[in-house]
């Protein structure tokens, strides 16, 4: 039986020697692991399918990702640092979660009752942006609670080369209908209006940021006591008017000596940051940037 990587165009022994000789040419260089591989192949996986339903709801999207899984993913470079970086985020949070302890249960003293506040109270502009900011971290899983890359997350270059790239795929399938292959162009314009006009995670974490003022500290020494990743992230994002996904990348890979600098602007001191150096030093297979890397991606301080 001819193997099917060979009907896709891809030579087996080929990219097997490719991928030998990437190890022999650096075999001290830490791989990925299996967990990476999966969480990120999901990840893209879901981002595949959730830009392919926005440019028609007709395709078959196991059958676009079967092919794509087969032949290699359209402009996989692209994809990889913001399925790695969501991938990461996720290992992150996860062993966070398992780790941490359950907030203590504070008694219900009269004191503390009449403090707290009135369920039908208002919520001040402060509350409101974290809980926008919340809402917008819960788009970022499906409905089973995998993660996932939201649409709104993605940069516009990043989208529209997926999309297009999905759109050329399903052109070869209606070639032969004249008007569904003229209809595809269309379709790529209203998705591409659509994306310009959503907002999400990183615009949601300019928002919070802003509206803190004065109390960003405070906000950022919380999130870090309380393992809340996502909300320092998107404050530090914000504060370097960096994207969320390229500061959650350059937090997770920052060697420990460079974790100041790129926290200065949130106003933390060395001892705010202690439990969040302490769980990074605890994420299995890590990968660290050296400073370098760290450079190029304009967040040095």
């Amino acid at each position: 039986m001819t193997d099917s990587a060979s009907l896709s165009g891809i030579d087996p022994l080929s990219a097997r020697l490719r991928e030998l000789a990437g190890y022999l040419a650096a075999p001290t260089v830490a791989r990925l692991t299996e967990e990476q591989r999966a969480l990120s192949l999901g990840i893209a996986r879901r981002l595949v399918i959730d830009v392919a339903t926005r440019l028609d709801r007709a395709i078959d999207t196991d059958r676009l990702w079967r092919e794509w899984l087969r032949g290699g993913l359209p402009g996989a470079e692209r994809l990889a640092r913001i399925c790695f970086a969501r991938a990461e985020e996720h290992r992150w949070r996860d062993l966070s979660m398992q780790r941490s302890s359950p907030p203590p249960i504070l008694p219900e003293t009269d004191e503390a009752v009449a403090d707290a506040p009135s369920i039908d109270a208002p919520l001040s502009d402060v509350d409101r942006a974290y809980l926008a900011l919340q809402i917008a971290d819960r788009r970022r899983f499906d409905a089973l609670g995998h993660p996932a890359l939201a649409v709104a997350d993605l940069d516009d270059d990043i989208f529209r080369a997926l999309l297009l790239d999905i759109a050329g795929w399903r052109l070869s399938e209606v070639s032969h209908d004249h008007k569904r292959a003229a209809e595809l162009g269309d379709a790529v314009r209203i998705a591409t209006e659509r994306h310009a006009d959503e907002k999400g995670i990183s615009q949601a974490g300019v928002a919070y940021h802003d509206q803190l003022g004065s109390g960003l500290a405070d906000a950022a020494r919380d999130a870090i006591l309380r393992h809340d990743w996502p909300t320092l992230i998107a404050l530090a994002a914000a504060a370097h008017r960096r994207s969320y996904g390229d500061m959650a990348l350059a937090l997770l890979t920052a060697e420990t000596a460079a974790l100041p600098s790129l926290l200065a602007p949130l106003g933390l001191d060395r001892a705010a940051m202690a439990p969040l150096e302490a769980s990074l030093a605890m994420l299995p297979a890590r990968a660290v940037a050296d400073d370098g890397a760290l450079a190029m991606s304009g967040l040095t301080a």
